[in-house]
């Protein structure tokens, strides 16, 4: 059975240039069958970079605790370097209308020098 999944991943690096493509790169090759798509916001912070990408579509995760597990099982080493916080709606299609368990997670920023958490505590939030 299809859910509906929006998920937002923060990720920062020091300003190399090219930030978004690497990004892409990295959602393409995880997300190869699942039928997501998703919309990259990339800009410059104090000597560094940073890209939003806002991913929603169907899935068969059930969960939040699902989508994790295949995010540990799928993604890429960099993925895991760069990714500095994420928000995530799973809403199962048995119950229209209600979500599953939403999380929001934050790691600190060694760019940054601080936690990031900004808007409602989720790093990027509101970017």
């Amino acid at each position: 059975m299809n859910n509906e999944a929006y998920i937002d991943f923060c990720f920062i690096r020091e300003d190399l240039g090219g930030f978004s493509s690497v990004i892409d790169s990295l959602l393409k090759s995880m997300f190869v069958n699942h039928r997501l798509s998703w919309y990259l916001d990339e800009k410059k912070i104090d000597g560094g970079e940073m890209v939003v990408a806002e991913i929603k579509g169907m899935s068969t995760w059930k969960s939040e605790e699902e989508a994790i597990v295949f995010f540990e099982e799928n993604a890429d080493e960099l993925f895991w370097e760069y990714l500095q916080g994420y928000k995530m709606f799973i809403y199962p299609a048995s119950t229209p209308g209600m979500h599953a368990k939403t999380s929001c997670s934050s790691k600190k920023s060694p760019l940054l020098k601080k936690e990031s958490t900004a808007g409602g505590g989720c790093a990027c939030a509101g970017h």
